[in-house]
């Protein structure tokens, strides 16, 4: 080849290069699920926000259940009639939940948001103005729609809006409506319940939703849609129906019988829904939930310790309020304000483990907090039927220093290891986690009591049969006083079983945190963020 040809030859090669180059577009990657030109910066304001509706959402969750006894008075029905107030809302959430990052990207995270902040406010009103049980439980369904997808929502939307530098100090104040919002709620409910009445506790939610829906159209940013993609039918119809199964069953399993066919049923069937569901998500070209998130080993670590944080606060909140209103004789709104320290306290470290985050990282922030938490569950276990307020306040508030210092820092370091591409997926399925965990952990946990209880009942009474003869000399009112003295000693048995159990896990959790990252996040100049102005 002369001297001559050679440019020419290797200009024609590098021409058919760049056409072939230029001819192939379907080999782009798609583009990801909505992302925006740059980081949001004044983010402080619209994260606000969305605390405030993520408050909202989860506090009506807590603050309705100390609603339960009033409204089984004014409308009548059994215990187990009654109980579908909470246990509609709880199966509707396992419902709606997985549609949320489908929602998100076909509408625009902000239209869904507000959305179903104003479902939400409608679906309260609704719930005030019930004139029967079944009406009260079919609004609950109505309402529990927008309050599913509020959690979900609000979560994306702060990995989009707030710089990844910053997102430490972000979730440390959205916290508050996760970890404070349950806290406060037996306070504030006790309080309407018993000095005003009980259909405060949804009309609450109306001017609260209003507010909150003004102040969304003025300050949070237009968020782009993604490309439309069909919506995973068969997908959302085995993991709606796999969670409400497994929902029903663990609610329904005390009642029911947890033996019973029903209840094997239920649970065998939820199982292999939810095993259909994942093959499902693998085999589809456009899933529902995005699976690859658990290529993460950070994010389903955080999933798993995220369970065990999840039932063991659950588990404090509603088993020293229940002992102390059934062992221990204290109203409803006393027993509240006995539980509201640690809500304080929760909302005090909130935000200084969140500027910690950013700094060192959830790894020791995760294993310190959770040994805090674990050391407090293990003083829990000294519940008995003389335990002072005193003892009470400081036991709640250790655990809740522990829940605290880790809370925040498991779901941050979990979805911060997700590319911006996997929020969505990753946030719906974060909050799917916290409810059914939540919902699952206390049942398992009840059936155990309730198991011990018997046991416990029955051996008290084999002691007190070499005493009959002197029993016989007491009078009625000293054998009903020993018998109530029996009684809370069991409870306080089981209820102190359950809490070493707890801070066995709990420990071994913290375990299980060495897995997430240690150290500052490392960013680069090309950061995503997720914020775009259609």
């Amino acid at each position: 080849m002369s001297t001559d040809t050679a440019p020419a030859a290797t200009t024609a090669v590098r021409d058919e290069a760049a056409q072939r180059l230029a001819e192939q577009p379907k080999l782009q990657p798609s583009p990801p699920e909505s992302v925006p030109a740059q980081p949001l910066v004044a983010w402080r304001i619209p994260l606000a926000v969305l605390i405030g509706g993520m408050f909202m959402s989860v506090l009506d969750v807590s603050i309705v259940n100390v609603a339960i006894a009033t409204i089984q008075s004014d409308f009548g029905g059994s215990t187990a009639d009654v109980a579908w107030i909470t246990t509609a809302y709880s199966l509707v959430l396992g419902v709606v939940v997985p549609a949320s990052a489908w929602l998100g990207d076909r509408f625009g995270l902000d239209r869904v948001y507000m959305i179903a902040l104003a479902g939400f406010a409608l679906g309260s009103a609704l719930c005030g103005l019930a004139w029967s049980l079944n009406s009260l439980i079919a609004f609950r369904v109505i309402q529990a729609i927008p309050g599913g997808l509020l959690p979900a929502v609000t979560l994306t939307m702060v990995y989009r809006i707030v710089p990844r530098h910053k997102i430490g100090t972000a979730m440390g104040m959205y916290g508050l409506g996760i970890v404070f919002a349950p806290a406060i709620g037996p306070t504030l409910g006790g309080y309407l319940v018993e000095y005003m009445s009980w259909r405060l506790v949804f009309y609450i939610n109306v001017p609260v939703g209003i507010l909150g829906l003004i102040a969304a159209l003025v300050a949070l940013p237009k968020f782009a849609r993604a490309p439309n993609r069909p919506f995973d039918v068969w997908g959302f119809v085995t993991v709606a129906s796999g969670l409400v199964a497994l929902l029903l069953a663990f609610s329904e399993g005390q009642s029911w019988g947890w033996t019973s066919y029903r209840v094997l049923i239920l649970i065998v069937g939820g199982l292999l829904l939810l095993a259909l569901f994942v093959t499902i998500q693998l085999e589809v070209d456009h899933p529902l939930l995005n699976l690859r998130v658990f290529h993460s080993v950070a994010y389903s670590t955080s999933l798993i310790v995220m369970s065990v944080v999840m039932t063991g606060m659950f588990a404090t909140l509603f088993y020293i309020p229940l002992f102390l209103q059934a062992g221990q004789g204290y109203p409803a709104l006393n027993t509240g304000l006995l539980i509201l320290p640690q809500a304080l306290v929760m909302a005090f470290l909130m935000p200084i483990s969140g500027r910690l985050y950013d700094r060192i990282g959830p790894r020791w922030l995760v294993v310190s907090g959770l040994l805090v938490a674990a050391f407090g569950s293990y003083l829990l276990a000294g519940i008995n039927p003389d335990m002072t307020r005193e003892e009470v306040v400081l036991w709640t508030c250790i655990r809740a220093a522990g829940v605290g210092m880790a809370m925040m820092s498991i779901m941050t370091g979990g979805l911060a290891s997700l590319s911006p591409d996997l929020t969505n997926s990753g946030s719906a399925i974060n909050t799917v986690v916290q409810r059914v965990s939540a919902a699952l952990g206390l049942a398992a946990l009840t059936a155990m009591a309730t198991a011990q209880q018997a046991q416990l009942a029955q051996g008290r009474a084999e002691l007190l049969e070499g005493t009959n003869s002197q029993a016989a000399h007491l009078h009625i009112l000293q054998l009903f006083g020993l018998y109530r003295r029996t009684q809370v000693s069991v409870l306080a048995n089981s209820y102190a079983n359950l809490f070493l159990l707890t801070a066995a896990v709990t420990a071994i959790a913290a375990v299980g945190a060495l897995f997430l990252r240690s150290g500052p996040a490392q960013h680069t100049g090309s950061e995503p963020a997720s914020m775009a102005v259609e």
